[in-house]
């Protein structure tokens, strides 16, 4: 699992690249706001995760069962799959400015309709330890990606919507793959619908549910937001600068990923799991701030070398990100905590202030300030996840008392 997303991570920053030098400031803004509409409708076809459907897996070892459990899993995130798609068009009617982003935007939603419910499939490897897979089916798909990206650019290809379409190709050999592993080990009966069963599902999922649309929204609006009021270079020097940023975030979430099961997970005594959490986030903030800083030396030749002269605006913003990057590691860190309590309401609420915040401070700062603002937001809504957090950290310590 380690090795699939640092490949995700290292392949999605060439191919962000690729993209970059290939469509350039018009085409980028473009492909990124799509991307960003596509990123927070997507959420709704979260419903009933991994969270709520492994456990019952593991509960319920007889293959009957598990398929019946899948079946009624997938119905679920395939109507949440088609109200995000709906919502895509519906955000795109709504935009007066997603005139260029419309044709990469379809293509790209329609990866909803096949990434999300076959993640069913995922659920099921890991209720059963079988993670190799899972893994190399995200694999091969990634690599299929990338060589179709690769192709387009050497093709001279400019037009984002074709580079969606790469994307598509990934969801649609993943989907496929998964298909196909799971009809060869699992029992093909159709599973009579159970309202009940798909009610309780519903109902069990909605909290994980709430808390992946939130944090998405976190994380996305503030490109909705940024897009009318700035230059086309700006908003693509701007999400150039996230998209670096993101990638060099996720090393937390998979170093969080590896310590976390043995380091913390695994102590039964709930005062020492606590502690470690409290290390592990000190451990994890001192190295955001070594890597930010190491990245901020080193941002001019970044944004040069990936994007190209045609994005050197992106520098000053770029440092100016990475500055505030290190508390984005913290929060990883404080995350462990919730996860293994087993609180998802603090998640909800965690990342339910932040996108408040989020929209808040876009809402007054970006038209005063641009590109500038976002960042703003950004960081208040960092900071906020932190302390709240922290926060919820300390209750935790008063009651294991």
């Amino acid at each position: 699992m380690l090795l699939d997303r640092g490949a995700q991570v290292l392949v999605g920053l060439g191919i962000v690249a690729i993209l970059a030098r290939s469509l350039g400031t018009d085409g980028f803004a473009a492909y990124q706001y799509a991307q960003s509409v596509v990123f927070i409708c997507a959420s709704v076809a979260l419903i009933c995760g991994g969270e709520v459907v492994v456990p019952r897996l593991i509960a319920q070892p007889d293959p009957a069962a598990q398929h019946r459990l899948l079946a009624h899993v997938f119905r679920l995130r395939w109507w949440g799959a088609c109200i995000g798609y709906v919502l895509v068009g519906v955000f795109l009617l709504a935009s007066s400015h997603a005139g260029p982003s419309w044709a990469p935007a379809l293509i790209l939603g329609f990866a909803i309709l096949l990434r999300e419910p076959s993640g069913v499939v995922i659920a099921w490897m890991q209720a059963h330890t079988r993670n190799w897979p899972g893994v190399s089916v995200n694999l091969a798909s990634l690599m299929l990606k990338a060589v179709a990206v690769a192709a387009l650019a050497w093709a001279g290809v400019h037009a984002p919507s074709a580079y969606a379409g790469a994307v598509l190709a990934e969801a649609l050999l993943t989907a496929a793959l998964l298909a196909l592993y799971y009809r060869r080990r699992m029992p093909h009966r159709c599973a009579a619908y159970d309202g009940a069963l798909t009610r309780q599902l519903f109902h069990d999922g909605a909290l994980f549910w709430m808390s992946f649309m939130l944090m998405m929204a976190a994380r996305r609006v503030d490109q909705l937001l940024l897009r009318p009021h700035v230059p086309t270079a700006e908003f693509a020097a701007y999400a150039a600068t996230i998209q670096i940023v993101e990638n060099f975030t996720a090393v937390a979430t998979i170093l969080a990923g590896g310590i976390a099961p043995l380091y913390v997970y695994a102590r039964g005594d709930a005062r020492i799991a606590i502690r470690h959490v409290l290390r592990l986030t000190v451990f994890m903030t001192a190295l955001g701030v070594v890597g930010a800083s190491a990245l901020i030396a080193m941002a001019p030749w970044i944004v040069h070398w990936l994007y190209g002269a045609a994005f050197a605006d992106a520098t000053s913003l770029l440092q100016l990100v990475l500055m505030v990057s290190p508390l984005v590691f913290a929060d990883v860190g404080l995350t462990v905590l919730a996860a293994h309590l087993r609180r998802p309401r603090w998640i909800a609420i965690k990342w339910g202030i932040a996108c408040v915040a989020t929209i808040a401070v876009d809402w007054f700062a970006i038209p005063r300030f641009g590109a500038h603002g976002a960042i703003l937001g950004y960081a208040v809504a960092s900071a906020i996840t932190v302390l709240t957090g922290l926060c919820l950290w300390v209750v935790a310590w008063r009651s294991a008392r």
